[in-house]
């Protein structure tokens, strides 16, 4: 008899809404994607849970502030909103994916706490546009070996 070491497959998971929330609640980067005036755009930001909401800072004047306005009172673009988790050695991880509306928060006082929260963004020059992304739907998946 002939012995052959047994290979096991990872396994993927579906994570419910609230496993989704806990695992991304301590902020770090995640990635908003969004259909900008160069097409499909996807960007890194540092981001934080804040009630309920992901929030980040970005300047006046680039593509989060120029592409995700519409413009119209009361309209609303939606978004996706990306944040991972890869161990390549073990062949798992996770990943959680946010879609809902953005805002642009103004003014800052909207938000109480935020800059408290820890929101600050790693990019270097002038960061001082709040802006939100209400979760209307989470899904997140895991890969366990």
């Amino acid at each position: 008899m002939t012995w052959a070491p047994q290979v096991t497959r990872p396994v993927l998971q579906e994570m419910d809404r609230e496993e989704c929330l806990r695992i991304i609640s301590p902020g770090g980067v995640g990635r908003i994607g969004f259909l900008g005036a160069e097409g499909p755009t996807v960007l890194p930001v540092n981001y934080r849970l804040h009630e309920g909401a992901i929030i980040f800072r970005t300047a006046f004047g680039g593509p989060i502030n120029q592409d995700l306005r519409s413009g119209i009172e009361g309209a609303e673009i939606k978004v996706a909103f990306q944040v991972d988790h890869i161990d390549e050695a073990e062949q798992g991880g996770w990943s959680v994916c946010v879609r809902g509306p953005v805002r642009h928060v103004t003014p800052p006082e909207e938000l109480p706490g935020m800059t408290i929260a820890g929101v600050e963004p790693w990019a270097g020059g002038e960061r001082e546009l709040d802006v939100r992304i209400v979760p209307q739907q989470i899904t997140g998946r895991r890969i366990t070996s």
